[in-house]
């Protein structure tokens, strides 16, 4: 089932959804109250995990390349996403312009738990990082 979700609140001191061992304040945090931009590919990644993670749509389609941003985005309410490993990285970085990062995401739901393993492309035009799309 597909409904709009309630957004999550999380304080400045609480864990990160990333996991990368900050608080969500030093973290994904400043990324989603638009303070900075991510400043690598992985930084987009792990941001864009947390924001499916309090369900935060609005900031998924912002840092969701303008060439291939759907027109909206509907979180499952139902999905409970709570663990991000990341297996690889290529480029992504400050100086780089364009980027891949490998992933596997945890979430579970009414059905159980699930997991998507990808492979995404990031491109970075302006100084900020814009996931693309899923290599096949």
């Amino acid at each position: 089932m597909t409904a709009a979700p309630t957004r999550r609140s999380l304080s400045a001191t609480d864990r990160c959804p990333c996991l990368s061992g900050n608080t969500y304040g030093s973290c994904c945090g400043v990324f989603h109250a638009g303070t900075a931009p991510a400043p690598t590919a992985e930084a987009l990644m792990r941001s864009r995990f947390s924001a499916f993670a309090v369900g935060d749509a609005s900031y998924l389609l912002a840092t969701w390349h303008p060439s291939t941003r759907p027109a909206a985005l509907d979180l499952d309410a139902d999905l409970t996403w709570y663990r991000l490993d990341i297996l690889d990285r290529r480029s992504g970085g400050p100086l780089d312009s364009t980027g891949t990062v490998e992933f596997r995401a945890f979430c579970k739901g009414p059905d159980g738990r699930s997991d998507q393993h990808e492979v995404s492309r990031f491109v970075r035009e302006n100084r900020q990082w814009f996931y693309i799309d899923a290599v096949d």
